[in-house]
């Protein structure tokens, strides 16, 4: 978690990273999703070894954290293996919480700026676009949303654990930040019954807004300057902070010496909002994402409705895979035909010479027929082809055909298991 935190980007040190990956000799293309417990990075490589050693000296660079460390914590997943994983992480199967929702809006977003900032090609569009539909059919399509709404729902469930309660009726509760997650935290703490909440942000308009949606959905809030949030921790039950401030917004000096009751600080962002050390102050609890990591238990097999999103997965993943290798050998299928034109009118020249008798009409039929054979000799090869190159889990088609006809590509398509790449430092996933 505290790699994490190093490597955590906002939009700016996103848009700053994407640009640099794909100025980079062995990478093209290239989206960021960073969240509060995630920082992943596709990328579009021509040479796999290069390609990761170029996200790694990337990384290194805008965080200094040394490249070592990124590689003890770095796993790389590549071709098919690397798609699927998108595809899982859109469907919320990778979260802490198995099916939250915000995932698959973090993933459209990276790849909206990535679009915007002019990173991400053919390639890397079609993955995305594959990956959110798969994760909206997992949602519609499964149960996989009763597993767990959210990490905020955890959180404050964490939370209540401390409280000894089942709700938060006559409680009331700090809420730091006015942004999506903290617009979750508030309609989440309102759903539990809270009594009042207080609201407090750097920019206290936005504030006001959060505070009067709350008023509206029948929760009273008050808004408070964000330079007297301390203040507010003398009298509430729960403070939540979701910021992703440079800064602490609460640390140990802000605890008030004397309070009526118990303190519960959750903490969701990434940068931390809260301190750890205010722990140190007795009958103040923390609950923050590294204690999420630590407690939560409802991922994995016996999730609602997992079995049949990863069914949903598996079915996108080989409708992509399909698609893509067929893709892959439509320049060597393209360069076998015009192998084959050139070829003809070569011949065809060649007979011109040597049958200077003949009339312009009845060449023409020559012509004509010579092209009839020769299409025919290609149409089953070349159909077979891309129904192989669908059906199978490696591309090798392609080559098979250059070495075949003696032909070459401007640019071979490579696609490789994962388990067959070679093991280095790397954990190759």
């Amino acid at each position: 978690m505290a790699l994490l935190e190093r490597l955590s980007m906002d939009e700016t040190v996103r848009h700053d990273t994407t640009s640099r990956l794909v100025q980079r000799p062995s990478l093209s293309e290239a989206m960021i999703v960073s969240t509060c417990n995630r920082l992943e990075i596709y990328s579009v490589t021509n040479s796999f070894h290069s390609g990761v050693q170029d996200v790694v000296e990337v990384l290194h660079e805008i965080s200094d954290v040394d490249i070592d460390t990124l590689r003890g914590y770095l796993y790389v997943r590549y071709a098919d293996a690397a798609a699927e994983h998108m595809m899982v992480v859109a469907s919320g199967l990778d979260s802490m919480v198995v099916g939250e929702q915000q995932i698959i809006g973090q993933v459209r977003t990276a790849y909206q700026e990535a679009s915007e900032k002019g990173t991400v090609g053919q390639t890397l569009h079609r993955l995305a676009q594959t990956a959110l539909h798969t994760g909206k059919r997992v949602h519609s399509e499964t149960d996989i949303d009763d597993a767990g709404a959210s990490m905020v729902s955890v959180a404050v469930d964490e939370a209540l654990v401390h409280l000894r309660a089942e709700n938060l009726e006559g409680r009331v509760a700090l809420v730091l930040g006015a942004g999506a997650m903290a617009s979750l935290a508030a309609t989440h703490l309102g759903r539990l019954g809270v009594e009042k909440l207080v609201i407090s942000n750097r920019t206290r308009s936005r504030a006001e807004r959060l505070a009067e949606h709350s008023r509206e959905a029948g929760v009273p809030a008050d808004v408070i300057d964000f330079d007297d949030r301390a203040s507010a921790l003398s009298y509430v039950d729960l403070a939540v902070s979701a910021t992703g401030a440079d800064d602490f917004t609460i640390t140990p000096a802000d605890i008030p010496a004397e309070r009526p009751r118990d303190l519960m600080l959750v903490d969701l962002s990434m940068p931390r909002d809260i301190d750890d050390a205010v722990v140190e102050s007795e009958g103040v609890h923390l609950v923050n994402i590294e204690r999420l990591h630590q407690t939560i238990s409802g991922r994995g097999e016996n999730a609602t409705g997992h079995e049949e999103a990863l069914a949903i997965v598996a079915e996108q993943l080989q409708e992509y895979s399909s698609e893509q290798r067929v893709r892959d050998v439509v320049p060597a299928v393209s360069a076998l035909r015009r192998h084959a034109a050139e070829l003809i009118e070569s011949e065809l020249d060649r007979l011109r010479g040597r049958t200077p008798a003949i009339d312009d009409p009845d060449f023409e039929e020559v012509s004509r027929t010579v092209r009839r054979v020769v299409d025919k000799l290609l149409h089953e090869p070349t159909v077979r082809v891309k129904q192989l190159a669908a059906e199978s889990g490696v591309v090798s088609y392609e080559s098979a055909l250059q070495e075949l006809f003696g032909l070459q590509t401007e640019a071979p398509a490579v696609a490789v298991d994962v388990a067959d790449l070679p093991e280095g430092k790397l954990t190759t996933n």
